[in-house]
């Protein structure tokens, strides 16, 4: 494999693609296409020349089919894939490639450490790695959004909310209850976790990625560092590991 050819990389999620242009191994670009414009993705793929698209799914074998027509060539990776960490997980075929990729990135990123990756998404994801590339697991929790459906689906007067916006510990109306309870809430059950897992363990770094990573303060803290793009330094350290 010649590095300095262009390669592809796709994280293909529930609600859009995210694709990440690597060169001479460095990542250059990252864009996101809803699931229903590919053609957007064509053209994205039509204007370079490129070795391959490398593909992490999570969607239908229909779905994931058309995306793959859209390559001239394509590698799907998952977890069947050899892998440059070491899965002590019980039940590794149902691990989630995200929560596989993550680690990677985290152990490429920082490989003289512990490592301990955040994922603040649809899901809260806390996944550990240790300093010999041995992952372990993690924890998986409902994100922002799926609390507040939770709480709408299950109460009968409870409205359905989208607000991300800070929140006053003491909500003075049942909206900024709400409000604060699943924002005040994630933001607690994340210093806890960064918490107990300094407290377990020495020489430890979080990386935090996920779309709703904004939302919440890691800036006090010098050992966490925010990459956004984790889970597609991971997939393309995978594609490397293979090739």
């Amino acid at each position: 494999m010649n590095q300095n050819q262009i390669v592809f990389a796709i994280d293909a999620g529930n609600t859009f693609l995210k694709v990440a242009k690597f060169q001479a191994g460095l990542l250059q670009n990252v864009q996101r296409i809803q699931l229903n414009q590919l053609q957007i993705l064509k053209d994205i793929l039509n204007s370079e020349v490129y070795e391959t698209v490398i593909l992490s799914t999570v969607l239908s074998d229909k779905d994931t089919q058309e995306i793959v027509d859209c390559c001239h060539s394509c590698t799907i990776l998952n977890n069947r894939s050899k892998l440059p960490i070491t899965l002590k997980y019980e039940t590794p075929l149902s691990l989630g490639f995200d929560r596989v990729c993550n680690a990677v990135a985290g152990m490429f990123l920082e490989p003289s450490k512990n490592c301990v990756t955040i994922d603040i998404g649809t899901c809260i994801k806390f996944d550990f790695t240790d300093v010999n590339g041995n992952y372990f697991g993690g924890s998986i929790s409902p994100g922002i959004q799926l609390r507040y459906k939770a709480m709408n689906d299950y109460t009968g007067k409870l409205p359905l909310l989208n607000d991300v916006t800070s929140a006053e510990i003491v909500g003075s109306n049942t909206e900024n209850s709400m409000r604060s309870g699943v924002m005040n809430g994630v933001q607690g059950e994340i210093d806890h976790f960064i918490q107990w897992y300094t407290e377990q363990y020495q020489d430890l770094t979080f990386f935090v990625t996920g779309g709703d990573a904004v939302y919440f303060d890691f800036q006090s803290k010098n050992n966490i560092f925010v990459q956004e793009n984790l889970t597609l330094i991971g997939l393309y350290q995978i594609y490397l590991f293979n090739a």
